[in-house]
């Protein structure tokens, strides 16, 4: 059976096992990695969420993820190539705690990729606009509830809403870079 989606309140110590999780990464792999950022849900300061630290790690090529594997499987994580078909410019990567439960999600891609770049706009902007991040989790605690064990579908849910806070940001960043 599929784990279920479960949302949770936000809670204050989600910075605190990213900042632990990114020194072990920058101490294991910091010849490989050369930028390190808490992205997703977990990253946004009151935000409701899946309760997964979201890591995004930068390499120079894409390619050097490879160089990583060893490490990050001595380290818990498991990769997951299937998701290659879908991102291709990300290596995904998924740790396990207690009772099977995933704690961290690790995204490996070169920064400055389209996939680095809207992940930062999207966390930056949910982080300046509380409200949007307001609307942000009612729907996925409406969605968790319609979607308990179709992560996919729960996913999929998402992506008109992201898609539209994604151009939001675009379009701030667009204004403030015009701005004398």
């Amino acid at each position: 059976m599929a784990s279920p989606v479960i949302i949770v309140d936000y809670d204050k110590a989600w910075p605190a096992m990213y900042e632990a999780e990114r020194a072990r990464l920058l101490r294991e792999l910091g010849s490989v990695i050369i930028a390190v950022e808490h992205v997703g849900s977990t990253a946004v300061p009151g935000l409701a969420a899946k309760p997964i630290i979201d890591i995004m790690a930068g390499v120079r090529h894409i390619d050097d993820a490879r160089a990583c594997l060893p490490v990050l499987a001595r380290m818990g994580y498991v990769y997951h190539p299937e998701f290659e078909a879908l991102i291709s410019e990300r290596r995904f990567f998924i740790k396990h705690g207690p009772d099977d439960a995933r704690t961290h999600h690790l995204h490996i891609v070169e920064p400055g990729t389209e996939f680095w770049e809207l992940h930062i706009l999207f966390r930056d902007y949910l982080r300046a606009h509380r409200d949007v991040a307001e609307a942000y989790a009612q729907l996925k605690r409406r969605l968790a509830a319609q979607f308990a064990f179709n992560r996919p579908a729960y996913q999929d849910a998402k992506t008109d809403f992201i898609q539209a806070v994604e151009e939001k940001a675009r379009a701030e960043r667009r204004a403030r870079n015009r701005a004398p």
